[in-house]
């Protein structure tokens, strides 16, 4: 598809993950691609709390009895939150926002991060992933997919929880061994566990869906709708269509999954002689001391450069008094070998 899209220049990924883009091969057409990573950490850490308090009373098993019309009204292995030990790996925008839900309800937060952040609230870091799966009472997965992560929550990791301990997974499918998680369920190891992503998922709607985890005791299954709320629906496309527009007007990339993050400050709106230079290259050496050469002539008032993978991108305001100066740069851009887009901003 991208191959035959020979004037796109951006795309706009609706959600968090980009796993239906082939980002590489998007950078290297000059195609930036943008998600919204931010807008629907509220929703996920507000289903998450939901899914804590229904795994502690049982109440998915519960309503399932009585839709099939069986009275049972037990007690025993019901608990409530307060005073609980909620254990969250991965302390981002979703993790903190559960972390401060978790303590406004009376429970402990304990995190583990790859990175060394800042607590929020009364929350305690600690040092390694399987110092949270030995103290939690609920463990919560919110972290990206990358080979890092694949399957980081395995037989072994399972083994480490607390008896009598939940799993609750709203992050990537391939986070956790969901073979695994099931076996531990079905022994009774693990209490509960609340699951809203897959290593496979359908395409679209309807019947069909298969996992180990179906039928699992107390185990809370939910169609990857961590952020399906109208509100971080309406954020998602004002965050995304924000980021793309700026792009497409101003060459901005910030915030880009797949580009370098480049931005320069706005050209006055009274400013008739100025123009944005925007170009996209191959991420080898000489390209930009050729680009400097063509630029030599005139006046660069401020730019720009970086690069990410073997995709470089570079941001020029120049100062051009006669509009031919204008084609002559682009054609001497774009005849650069290395050239991939070069577009010209007003």
């Amino acid at each position: 598809v991208l191959s035959h899209a020979n004037k796109l220049i951006a795309i706009g990924c609706f959600c968090i993950g980009t796993n239906q883009v082939d980002l590489t091969y998007a950078a290297s057409r000059g195609i930036c691609v943008f998600n919204s990573p931010f807008s629907n950490s509220r929703s996920v850490a507000e289903l998450v709390i939901a899914e804590i308090i229904l795994l502690a009373r049982q109440l998915g098993d519960r309503s399932r009895e009585m839709h099939d019309g069986v009275w049972n009204k037990v007690s025993n292995n019901c608990y409530e939150i307060r005073g609980k030990t909620l254990g969250i790996i991965g302390y981002g925008h979703i993790g903190t926002q559960l972390g401060v839900l978790a303590e406004s309800l009376g429970m402990h937060v304990i995190w583990y991060d790859i990175l060394p952040l800042m607590p929020i609230g009364m929350s305690t870091a600690v040092e390694s992933l399987d110092e949270v799966l030995a103290e939690a009472d609920f463990v919560s997965c919110h972290v990206p997919e990358t080979p890092e992560t694949k399957n980081m929550i395995g037989a072994r990791e399972l083994a480490l929880m607390k008896p009598g301990s939940y799993l609750i997974n709203a992050s990537r499918g391939t986070v956790v061994d969901i073979d695994a998680l099931a076996v531990s369920l079905k022994s009774g190891h693990l209490a509960g566990a609340a699951v809203d992503v897959y290593p496979k998922e359908p395409l679209a709607n309807g019947p069909g869906f298969e996992s180990p985890l179906r039928n699992c005791p107390n185990t809370l299954l939910t169609p990857h709708i961590g952020g399906s709320t109208e509100e971080a629906q309406r954020m998602i496309g004002i965050e995304v269509a924000t980021a793309a527009t700026k792009f497409v007007n101003t060459g901005a990339s910030i915030n880009a999954v797949n580009f370098a993050e480049c931005d320069l400050r706005a050209i006055p709106s009274t400013d008739r002689t100025t123009v944005r230079i925007v170009n996209v290259h191959q991420n080898v050496p000489g390209v930009l001391r050729q680009i400097n050469n063509i630029l030599a002539d005139y006046n660069v008032n401020k730019q720009i450069s970086d690069s990410k993978g073997d995709v470089a991108y570079f941001m020029a305001d120049v100062t051009v008094e006669d509009t031919k100066d204008i084609n002559t740069i682009y054609e001497h851009v774009t005849a650069i070998g290395e050239n991939i887009i070069t577009r010209v901003l007003f």
